[in-house]
């Protein structure tokens, strides 16, 4: 027999099939490190636009919101491990090609989806976006991923917890070690704390209605949602918690603008500065980082049961948009304006009511923002920390003597919470201030801490890490 004959014949060549889920979440994480978008920001038009060309059903949108959050909250982890399955450094590797293996690992390591399918699919996936002679990279990587289970990656991958604390932890939950340390230092406490912790910020975050007070009720909501498509609130009287896969935007009071989506953290901090004991007037509110409307739409409904006025301020003319959005047929007196809130477009002592939620890190919102935790750096503490000093001077400067000022921030550490305070009240300025005691203002939420400000948590409360420290003003 010849040489030629004995040689098999050539297959002919077979066009990859196209997923337009994984086509989707791969186009979202090219979106995410590409451009430095986030997620919760890229995905829903993508959605909307694979709806809308007939590519997708629900259960499509659902697949491909796990794998593309599901990736992103596990990036460390998969990083680690694919770091062992590959002959170079992981910095060598492609982006593009690193987000189909990590979509592969996703599906192999954190899915119930079989391991042939996973590989097969992210293979084909790989043919589609990379190309035939990348997509068999990717094939040999992902069969060694296929080796073993997630926990017998991290027993490989993760340092022991005696030899290295931190480090065990960032590895096996997913997180830079300095945030796991900035994060035990807030929370104190030993091991069991801080896991649980990290833990939750791996957890799909409940989506949280907020029924707004004199144009919605939660009992509404809930009418609307039946018995098995939300629950009430677990701390906020205007809070409705929907069921998985419940779709905020198709009830008519979120459409109108009369709910909306907010996390009940957020919902608490509006409602322990409207509740705080005052004395005298009580007419003029201000928000005075408002953006995008949340916060500022809860209390432009409070305000209005009592006849206050809010004005909202916003530096960013987008963001003051959305807040313009936000109160749209808010029932009472209101303002939108575009300002600085270190740079006031107000008189000074003009308000019996301040709000600032000031920009931060957003290490308390990692459920919501996964990718946040791969793109902060400690350095970036000392980037905010001017300007959230600053936002704090002048909103104590805005309200009168006996008003009272609420300071929050999405983050849980340490140098963007008690120490900005602090730092504010030791000033030998001419403003003199108080603290309040929040955690009265938060009936029924348990786990508060010693006080007088409050820290919430993801792993006790259900909610983003909110911070909050109320002030009045006392000269």
């Amino acid at each position: 027999m010849s040489q030629q004959s004995r040689r098999r014949p050539s297959q002919p060549y077979r066009p990859p099939k196209k997923d337009p889920v994984r086509i989707l979440a791969f186009d979202a994480l090219r979106a995410v490190d590409e451009r430095d978008a986030y997620a919760n920001l890229v995905l829903p038009p993508l959605l909307r636009r694979a709806r809308e060309q007939g590519d997708f059903d629900n259960r499509d949108a659902a697949l491909a919101t796990e794998l593309v959050y599901g990736t992103l909250r596990r990036q460390g982890t998969y990083d680690a491990i694919i770091a062992e399955c590959v002959d170079r450094p992981l910095r060598e590797v492609d982006p593009p090609v690193l987000d189909v293996l990590s979509l592969g690992a996703h599906q192999l390591l954190g899915t119930r989806i079989p391991t042939h399918a996973a590989v097969s699919a992210s293979v084909e996936l790989a043919r589609v976006v990379l190309g035939d002679g990348r997509a068999k990279f990717v094939n040999a990587v992902l069969r060694r991923i296929s080796r073993h289970d997630l926990d017998g990656w991290l027993e490989r991958v993760a340092p022991p917890y005696d030899e290295d604390p931190e480090d065990h932890l960032a590895v096996v939950h997913s997180h830079p070690r300095w945030v796991v340390s900035a994060l035990w230092d807030a929370l104190g406490g030993g091991r069991a704390g801080i896991e649980d912790l990290l833990e939750a910020d791996n957890e799909r975050p409940e989506v949280t209605l907020v029924a707004r007070p004199g144009r919605s009720s939660t009992g509404e909501l809930l009418d609307l949602l039946g018995e098995e498509g939300g629950l009430p609130g677990r701390w906020s009287p205007y809070a409705v918690r929907l069921s998985e896969g419940g779709e905020p935007g198709a009830l008519g009071p979120v459409r109108e603008g009369r709910a909306g989506v907010q996390d009940e953290g957020s919902q608490l901090v509006a409602l322990a500065l409207a509740g705080a004991p005052l004395a005298g007037p009580d007419e003029r509110w201000l928000d005075g980082c408002a953006g995008p409307g949340g916060k500022a739409a809860l209390l432009g409904a409070l305000a209005a049961e009592r006849g206050a006025a809010l004005v909202a301020a916003e530096k960013q003319p987008h963001r003051a948009r959305l807040v313009e959005r936000a109160l749209a047929g808010n029932p009472g007196p209101y303002q939108v304006v575009t300002a600085d809130g270190t740079r006031p477009a107000w008189r000074p002592g003009a308000f019996d009511r301040t709000l600032v939620d000031v920009p931060c890190t957003g290490l308390g919102a990692l459920r919501r923002r996964p990718e946040a935790r791969w793109r902060r750096r400690p350095e970036d503490l000392d980037g905010f920390a001017p300007l959230q000093r600053a936002l704090l001077r002048e909103a104590l400067e805005s309200v009168r003597v006996g008003g009272v000022v609420g300071y929050a921030t999405c983050s849980p550490h340490p140098a963007e919470t008690r120490a900005v305070v602090d730092d504010v009240l030791g000033e030998h300025g001419p403003i003199r201030a108080e603290w309040v005691d929040a955690r009265p203002l938060m009936p029924g939420v348990p786990a508060l801490g010693d006080g007088p400000d409050v820290q919430l948590w993801p792993h006790l409360h259900g909610t983003d890490a909110m911070y909050l420290a109320l002030l009045r003003r006392t000269a």
